[in-house]
């Protein structure tokens, strides 16, 4: 028996063990053919890869080091006596081998992968794997199958109202914080709209990540029930509640790769909105040239995939298309992203117009659903509900319920402004290079960190004009953002016809 030792290191998710290279219990060498380890303590169990230390000031000869995430999972303290054994091949990995040989799947055996990976007994390389396969062939009753699969694994949420509303954006579009503004406007009307988002992976913010600078976000499932009983609404982090865990587990294998197929991408967000309980869902799917989707015939396939899950398990879709050429809104960044999102509430007026507008849009579509609303009126309602100073009240009741944050953090101090090279209109701007250029900011990571934008496209500029702001908190992160705006701004100037 080896004694347990919190090991303060990060893993990002992934159950890491460490034991002495001279361990006084354990040969190290007897489990250099398994992919994981089994740590066993009073009939609780964990699966973790085992890494070999020679540094005993880490990890002691009797003892067992396991990563954060890994001490969290298994729930006993420091100095519990633990025991480790080879870890068992997972049961799913012949159906893995078989999706790579390029065979269909079985609803069951896609429920045995889905929980695997849930359960973390499936190596990274296995994941990827299974997501490869996956991508280079799959059938609709395999998508299918494997949206129910994930829905199943985690938490699941049921509510009282027999109408729970939500929305989703397939992303690619820097800013676009609209469910922010959604949220607080139907709620206002009085239909329920739980709203579980996610933290950038990729991005310069998520959802999760905007409304932290607000509020607190990493509520517990009774906690976030607790709020929609009272506002009627929520703005949480999904990882949190944990719906659709083998989804984050394989998102997170996925980004490295860039693996994002439709029919991956449709049992991603259709799982979740099943465990999220939403009878009706709103799908948003800008289109552009560097969005996600590039053409309204990619936006048409996908819009069939949604849809037909979506009749499958229950859950009326309505897809809506919109404009992905350019970021939705100023800010990119978190502080950034809320402050646009917090002029809009308050009816300031340079609120972007873009942000407003594109938030009515998908806001009316999800009051459409209120069987006491006239059809066509719910643009008309959710305009009213923001101009009226409802939707403000309903986001800051939201606010309140899950934790208002007293120090409301400022934006990156170090700022550099990228000017227009020559006259003309901005014809153009790359939101695949701009989103970037936030990340190297800091963004997510600094929450005041990222791009504040002064051109959009169709604005005149002129000569040395500035077309955006750089904020950056640290010295490092501002040098490599500067770099790589030197080396391209992300904007097309045109002539100025």
């Amino acid at each position: 028996m080896l004694k347990l030792r919190r090991i303060a290191i990060d893993t990002y998710g992934a159950n890491v063990a460490f034991i002495a290279r001279t361990c006084s219990i354990y040969r190290p060498e007897e489990f250099q053919a398994f992919n994981k380890i089994k740590v066993v303590h009073d009939g609780q169990t964990l699966l973790a890869s085992l890494m070999v230390v020679d540094d005993l000031s880490i990890v002691g000869e009797d003892e067992l080091g396991l990563s954060e995430q890994a001490f969290g999972r298994l729930g006993m303290p420091e100095g519990a006596m633990t025991a480790i054994a080879p870890a068992e091949q997972p049961r799913s990995l012949d159906h893995i081998r078989k999706k790579i040989l390029g065979h269909t799947l079985e609803p069951h055996q896609l429920e045995e992968v889905v929980s695997d990976i849930a359960g973390r007994r499936c190596s990274e390389m296995e994941i990827a794997a299974f997501l490869v396969a996956c991508a280079g062939f799959m059938t609709t009753a395999e998508m299918l199958a494997l949206t129910k699969a994930m829905a199943k694994v985690g938490n699941k949420l049921t509510w009282r109202a027999p109408v729970v509303v939500d929305k989703h954006c397939i992303g690619g579009i820097p800013g676009n914080r609209t469910s922010m503004i959604v949220v607080p406007i139907v709620a206002a009307h009085g239909l329920p709209i739980p709203k579980s988002s996610s933290r950038a992976i990729t991005s310069p913010a998520g959802t999760a990540d905007t409304m932290e600078v607000l509020a607190r976000v990493d509520l517990s499932m009774h906690e976030m029930q607790q709020v929609v009983d009272e506002c009627g609404g929520c703005l949480v982090w999904g990882g949190h509640v944990n719906l659709s865990p083998a989804d984050d587990v394989m998102i997170s294998v996925e980004r490295p790769l860039a693996i994002d197929t439709r029919e991956q991408m449709v049992a991603s967000i259709m799982s979740k909105k099943m465990a999220a309980g939403s009878t009706h869902l709103v799908i948003d799917i800008p289109i552009g040239p560097t969005a996600k989707v590039k053409s309204h015939g990619d936006a048409m396939r996908l819009r069939k995939l949604f849809e037909y899950v979506g009749h499958e398990v229950g859950l009326h879709v309505e897809v809506v298309t919109t404009d992905g050429s350019q970021p939705i809104g100023r800010g990119i960044g978190p502080v950034l992203e809320a402050r646009d999102v917090m002029a809009v509430l308050e009816n300031t007026p340079d609120a972007p117009a873009d942000l407003r507008e594109k938030s009515l849009q998908l806001a009316g579509a999800l009051l459409e659903n209120d069987p006491a609303l006239r059809g066509g009126s719910g643009y008309a309602r959710a305009r009213q509900l923001l101009e009226n100073g409802e939707a403000l009240k309903s986001m800051n009741r939201i606010i309140d319920a899950q934790g208002r944050k007293t120090d409301v953090p400022c934006t990156g101090e170090l700022t550099h402004d990228i000017l227009a090279s020559g006259p003309g209109k901005v014809t153009g701007i790359d939101c695949f290079r701009i989103a970037r250029l936030a990340r190297l900011a800091g963004a997510p990571m600094d929450c005041g960190a990222g791009i504040d934008l002064f051109k959009k496209v169709g604005d005149p500029v002129e000569m040395g004009e500035p077309l955006y702001r750089i904020h950056a908190c640290f010295e490092s992160d501002f040098g490599f953002a500067l770099k790589f705006a030197e080396e391209g701004d992300g904007y097309t100037i045109g002539d100025d016809a």
